[in-house]
């Protein structure tokens, strides 16, 4: 392989086709399910899915099959069938569906309105993690057209992600025939900790999220004449939450969400820290504020290996300007869970409903609605073969050497392929560094530092052995 070749076919092929089909993706509004129940009607998907379909049609090998999936009710998955010329079997994973548009973007910017600053494309899903199919059929036709063996090569794009995945465990189990076995998993979908070098993620918490909601009125009275005899439902709300985590530290009290950390993690953890001198990710604090601790290990353990608690909703609660004199019927909160790996979803959801339901304040009436969850995952040492190519590959293209990171959020599909074919080996990565922001407002994707890691994935198929 000519590894110059390699990166300039790359950077010409973002130039004149990722970049453009990822601005025209951005524009359009596919939020995942959990997020547009009107999904399916609302016909975002479809023209997402259009999107991809057409452009994989124009760039996938002669010999290849492409596969639409749809099963009744359940939204599409594509899978696009490289065969190989010689023996191995990779997939490479991920997803077109988005996060909502949240508040925040700054002035010219906005979920929907692709835009170059600085080489940087702006837009909900470029980054997270609409450039995936993209990147990863123009790294196989890159190293095509040189003429290279490779293995026969499995593209799979889901288009629930964001909603934790409930669609592919149904889909892996329908076309198991078409997906076949995988020797090796390259996701797309993950962070770096930096611009400058090439980062696997070894680590990922799992998530658990419900809807927790306190009724203590069927509709809401004068809160001067209720007050006083009729409990606030906020504050029934506040003793339940109190059952789950300390609201002075933050720390989860429910002893099943916890686990210990490996001691070869701590050590990838105290690598990194020293290499990012520091906080591994500037967030954007508010003026003066700080930290829950300023150990940046500590901190780093704590994201990716510690069970946290966020409130990312509410219902039942008006905006202050419609806030009127009442004592509210209900609060409904939705509860985000971050837990470690190792830690069982399901184990963890019965564990908290038991801590929950049980002895409710003035007998208030508590229900508590669960999402689909997803599992954690601490991804199996890497083959040989597999950490030389990936050093090799950052020293080559970043002039660096690769590193370890942790992550705190969650790819279902990983813990899904990882119990599925437990001797398979791994390289999650992706274009997540730090001010990308995926989720929030702003999010970007990086150009220069894609059009690298491009090159590293290319480099690592080609080594993948004989």
């Amino acid at each position: 392989m000519n590894p110059q070749k390699l990166q300039n076919d790359l950077d010409l092929f973002w130039d004149q086709e990722i970049i453009p089909t990822l601005e025209k993706y951005i524009k359009i509004p596919n939020k995942s399910p959990a997020f547009d129940p009107d999904w399916e009607t609302a016909g975002h998907m479809d023209k997402v899915l259009e999107l991809a379909k057409d452009w994989t049609e124009k760039h996938r090998p002669k010999n290849s099959t492409l596969h639409i999936k749809r099963l009744e009710g359940r939204t599409p998955l594509i899978i696009l069938d490289i065969p190989g010329e010689r023996d191995g079997n990779i997939l490479m994973y991920g997803h077109l569906d988005k996060q909502p548009e949240m508040e925040g973007w700054k002035d010219g910017l906005g979920p929907w309105i692709p835009k170059i600053i600085d080489q940087k494309l702006y837009g909900r899903g470029g980054a997270d993690d609409g450039y995936a199919l993209f990147a990863s059929l123009g790294v196989v036709k890159s190293l095509k057209d040189q003429n290279l063996a490779l293995p026969r090569i499995v593209i799979l794009i889901e288009f629930c992600e964001e909603s934790g995945s409930p669609d592919l465990p149904y889909y892996i189990d329908e076309y198991q025939n078409i997906i076949g076995p995988i020797d090796l998993v390259v996701c797309l979908d993950s962070g770096a900790g930096n611009y400058e070098q090439f980062w696997t993620t070894v680590s990922l918490r799992g998530m658990i999220a419900c809807e927790l909601r306190v009724d203590v009125l069927n509709e809401g009275v004068h809160s001067g004449s209720a007050s006083g005899i009729v409990p606030s439902s906020f504050r029934i709300m506040r003793q339940l939450l109190s059952r789950l985590e300390d609201e002075t530290t933050g720390q989860i009290k429910v002893e099943a969400l916890h686990t210990n950390i490996p001691t070869h993690r701590l050590d990838e953890i105290k690598k990194m820290v020293e290499t990012l001198k520091g906080e591994p990710e500037a967030f954007p604090w508010h003026n003066q504020m700080e930290p829950v601790t300023k150990d940046s290990i500590e901190g780093e353990v704590q994201r990716t290996w510690g069970p946290t608690l966020s409130i990312v909703g509410a219902d039942g609660i008006p905006s202050i300007k419609d806030g009127g004199n009442v004592l509210r019927p209900y609060t409904s909160l939705k509860l985000s869970f971050r837990i470690p790996p190792g830690i069982d979803c399901y184990k963890a959801i019965n564990e908290i409903n038991s801590i929950l339901q049980k002895n409710p304040p003035y007998n208030s009436s508590i229900t508590i609605d669960w999402e689909e969850p997803g599992n954690g995952w601490d991804i199996p040492q890497l083959s040989p073969w597999l950490d030389k190519a990936i050093q090799d590959a950052s020293n080559l293209y970043y002039k660096k050497p690769a590193l370890s990171i942790g992550e705190g959020g969650t790819i279902p599909f990983m813990a899904m392929l990882g119990e599925k074919f437990p001797n398979a080996q791994f390289v999650i990565t992706g274009v997540l560094g730090p001010g990308s922001n995926a989720h929030g407002p702003n999010e970007f994707l990086h150009i220069p530092f894609g059009k690298k890691l491009s090159a590293c994935i290319g480099f690592i198929l080609n080594e993948f052995p004989s």
